[in-house]
């Protein structure tokens, strides 16, 4: 099992200041959808 994950990725997941950024980036992707045009139906009406 160990041997399928290699060392970098295993420090990449192990991480907590890389899974803090991956998870900014994220939020940030979600918010720029969400704020962008697939979310304004509002401005329809």
């Amino acid at each position: 099992m160990t041997q399928r994950i290699s060392k970098t990725k295993r420090f990449i997941m192990t991480n907590p200041i890389i899974q803090f950024f991956k998870y900014i980036y994220l939020s940030l992707k979600i918010l720029v959808i969400v704020a962008g045009g697939h979310g304004g139906t509002r401005k329809n009406i």
